[in-house]
């Protein structure tokens, strides 16, 4: 698997124009791309092969549909992935749906990854085959004290097999970045395995919450996506000093990007 930007430290959507039908209906021309890959890559995963290379092939038609519609990614910070000697824990924001499909063709040349999902994800028609196959760990986002009892459960036995996990600390997605809501899950779960935490910024309101349906908002080119990712933290005692570092570093890039925080 190639690394998005090559041996560049950042990526830069480049500069080709969208055509017609993409500038006048980006949504539609969007949805209908992502919804081809979603079925194709579904059917791999039924018949049991959808596998790292799969995920990072996806993951990456998804992101290229974007900027096919005239959204604008910029990536920062790619190098330092390389610079975590195993696994590691990645905490990040939640904007929309756009992270949670564009950050294994990101990170998955650099570190094979799955997720903490809430148990929606894994139930979504069609979509479903394809979380599965990854071996997620799957909460339910009612009884934040079973949460962390699953994550800690299963999150070691992922990381010392080698994979690493991305998690959204915060209990929704949202635009506005507060840190009460931002929890220290992941850091409990980077502690209680011995690994780092990276923590990761992520602007990504180009992609809307739907009004119906959360994943299935509009899709704005206008507005650009954004991700950066921090360097690493080891954890030291109860690890708060490192959650406070990791959410200083996602609050004030956002903030550098023009977000909105509290």
């Amino acid at each position: 698997m190639e690394p998005i930007a090559g041996t560049a430290a950042t990526y830069v959507t480049s500069t080709r124009p969208p055509d017609l039908a993409a500038r006048l209906l980006p949504s539609w021309v969007f949805y209908a791309k992502l919804l081809r890959a979603v079925f194709h890559y579904s059917a791999v995963a039924r018949r049991h092969q959808y596998d790292a290379a799969a995920w990072h092939a996806s993951s990456l038609a998804v992101l290229h549909a974007l900027e096919s519609v005239g959204v604008q990614i910029q990536i920062s910070g790619l190098p330092i992935l390389n610079t975590v000697d195993g696994p590691c824990v990645l905490v990040a924001n939640h904007m929309s749906t756009l992270e949670t499909i564009i950050l294994p063709g990101i990170v998955q040349p650099y570190k094979d990854v799955t997720f903490v999902v809430k148990r929606g994800i894994v139930e979504y028609p069609v979509f479903k085959h394809i979380m599965r196959a990854r071996d997620p760990i799957v909460v339910d986002r009612v009884s934040p004290r079973a949460d962390l009892a699953r994550v800690l459960e299963d999150g070691p036995r992922i990381l010392q097999s080698g994979r690493s996990i991305v998690v959204f600390p915060q209990t929704t997605r949202t635009h506005v970045f507060d840190p009460a809501q931002f929890n220290s899950i992941g850091v409990k779960l980077a502690r209680q395995a011995g690994v780092p935490i990276v923590p990761v910024a992520v602007r990504s309101d180009a992609w809307g919450i739907g009004r119906f349906v959360k994943e299935f908002g509009r899709i704005n080119p206008a507005l650009p996506v954004r991700l950066a990712f921090g360097d690493p933290i080891a954890l030291q005692g109860r690890g708060s000093a490192e959650h406070h570092a990791a959410v200083n570093f996602i609050r004030t890039t956002l903030q550098s990007w023009g977000c909105p925080t509290l």
